[in-house]
């Protein structure tokens, strides 16, 4: 009997004892599944993979390190002054659960508490693209050491004008690659650089008389940096792309010590016939000409920290919809705020420690009006001493302007549409999942508001949670069960919560029901249209 006893309270103890630790299975695999899985898998630019306990324990200690000192995840805007949609940061109680969990011994825990890993599609995070655009020929990327920048044109074959509701790129090489931009180029100025070198592609320092304001002062697209997901612009939402045009790819691959090739893919995704797009995204692009003391104040002297302070004026009523701050090693901090007529503020972002290695681009999580007369104030600094670590030059030299990583840059994309009354009203993100109407085994979600009333709002949202990141489709259908809209197909959203912005305005009045599909599972929510 006291051994039967003793053997009872023995199980107990254990079972006691496994649910008080800190587990992999049931603490720290979420954190790594969501948080870092996206980039450190077989094939995408992450230097190991984590994507069991076997492979975290491995690098545990490492991953306490670059968690502890924030280095990893790399989101490098402050949350305290302005948030984004697509945050990917730690806090302080997953943090510390990381640091728990190994001085506790590793421990891997109860195999149920094991969540479903991320199911990740293995070409476009995005879907299916309407066009796929890639290198004719592969291009190899010296290993001396240096950073290259290097243009490349990709003729986009369209004969009729085209609206881009997202871009995709999809590196060849995702050792080298690390990070691209994009712009539409009619003109052919870039096509007849391209062709007067014998490499694919070109470079800024394969003409002594290159002009860069004829290759990317013009609108840009949503740029490329490792581990951030392309997104697509909201409904009723898309940026131009004239027939006839070309792509031009600024790429910029990192320092390398052996030869690398490249050959890229970007997928493009178009609006569809059925959706109305109201507004245009367009772009201002903030550069030292916007400075305080003008382009020719732009300059560091060695030995030399210096701020710059860029304004542009609003010259007619906007809402902002994301900024993608750039600049080179020298780079310290940015902070940018939008100052309104009535005299108050909003900040729009800050960057406390800039790091050249991680920088993308960064869309709000609700419309910022700005009003015609408000100012965007942007300030940046820069450290062009031997205390700098990350300076290319030591000891150091006078620097100015140049698209070289040794030279330096004030760059400033900032992407908006025209204000249209009720954005103030609109958010793009869900924070709070207790608020689902409606559950499935791996999907969950609410509409808001529900039922809309066309004469009060044109807009309603979509938000839902997954239990675990897959793709998924997600289908507007009317009563009879036919779609009239398709919003997503097959896109991938990672554990958590999102939320899709659903344009009423141009759709009948009736009963709709919203079909979210995915990992064999399905949720359907009612919407109501009235008049």
């Amino acid at each position: 009997m006291n051994r039967i006893f003793a053997l009872v309270m023995g199980v107990f103890a254990f079972v006691d004892g496994t649910l008080g630790q800190v587990t992999f299975n049931k603490d720290i695999a979420p954190i790594i599944f969501n948080h870092c899985m996206s980039c450190h898998r077989s094939g995408e630019i992450g230097p190991m993979s984590l994507t069991n306990y076997e492979e975290v324990k491995n690098w545990a200690g490492t991953i306490r390190y670059v968690t502890e000192q924030r280095i990893m995840p790399p989101w490098k805007a402050d949350h305290n002054f302005s948030r984004f949609l697509g945050e990917n940061y730690l806090n302080d109680d997953q943090i510390k659960k990381i640091g728990a969990w190994i001085d506790g011994g590793l421990q891997e825990g109860l195999p149920n508490d094991l969540p479903q890993a991320p199911i990740f599609p293995t070409n476009s995070l995005l879907g299916t693209p309407d066009l796929v655009l890639t290198f004719k020929k592969s291009y190899t990327h010296k290993g001396n050491g240096k950073d290259e920048y290097r243009y490349f044109v990709l003729p986009s074959g369209l004969i009729q004008n085209k609206k881009i509701k997202a871009l995709e790129l999809r590196p060849g090489n995702n050792k080298i690659v690390h990070h691209a931009l994009f712009f539409a180029d009619q003109s052919g100025k870039a096509r007849q650089y391209d062709a007067q070198t014998p490499e694919y592609g070109f470079s800024a320092d394969d003409f002594a008389d290159f002009n860069a304001d004829e290759v990317i002062n013009r609108d840009q697209f949503p740029g490329y940096v490792p581990g951030q997901k392309s997104r697509y612009f909201p409904d009723g939402l898309a940026q131009d792309l004239p027939a006839n045009s070309d792509i031009v790819v600024q790429m910029h691959y990192a320092p390398w010590s052996v030869d690398e090739k490249d050959s890229s893919t970007v997928n493009i995704f178009f609006a569809k016939s059925n959706e109305v797009i109201e507004r245009t995204v367009k772009g201002k692009i903030m550069l030292p000409f916007d400075l305080v003391g003008g382009a020719s104040s732009f300059f560091l002297t060695p030995n030399q920290v210096k701020k710059f302070t860029g304004v542009y004026t609003v010259p007619f009523d906007v809402s902002l919809i994301g900024l993608s701050p750039h600049m080179h090693y020298l780079g310290k901090d940015w902070e940018v705020v939008l100052e309104n007529t009535d005299g108050t503020k909003t900040n729009l972002i800050r960057i406390n420690d800039w790091d050249f290695n991680w920088q993308g681009d960064y869309y709000f999580n609700k419309y910022i009006r700005a009003k015609k007369g408000s100012k965007i104030r942007a300030i940046a600094t820069y450290d062009n001493t031997a205390n700098n670590p990350a300076n290319p030059t030591i000891p150091p030299k006078f620097v100015t302007w140049g698209e070289g990583t040794k030279d330096e840059m004030y760059y400033l994309p900032i992407f908006y549409v025209p204000y249209k009354a009720g954005d103030e009203n609109i958010v793009f993100n869900e924070t709070n999942t207790s608020v689902s109407d409606v559950k499935s085994k791996y999907i969950s979600g609410k509409i808001f508001p529900n039922p809309v009333n066309r004469n009060q709002a044109s807009w309603t949202q979509i938000s839902f949670n997954l239990t675990s990141g897959f793709p998924v489709k997600i289908d507007l259908v009317d009563a009879a069960g036919n779609v009239v809209r398709n919003l997503r197909d097959q896109e991938y959203f990672g554990q958590g919560d999102h939320m899709i912005h659903l344009e009423t305005q141009q759709l009948p009045q009736g009963a709709y029901f919203v079909k979210i599909s995915g990992n064999q599972d399905q949720l359907v929510m009612p919407l109501m249209i009235l008049e």
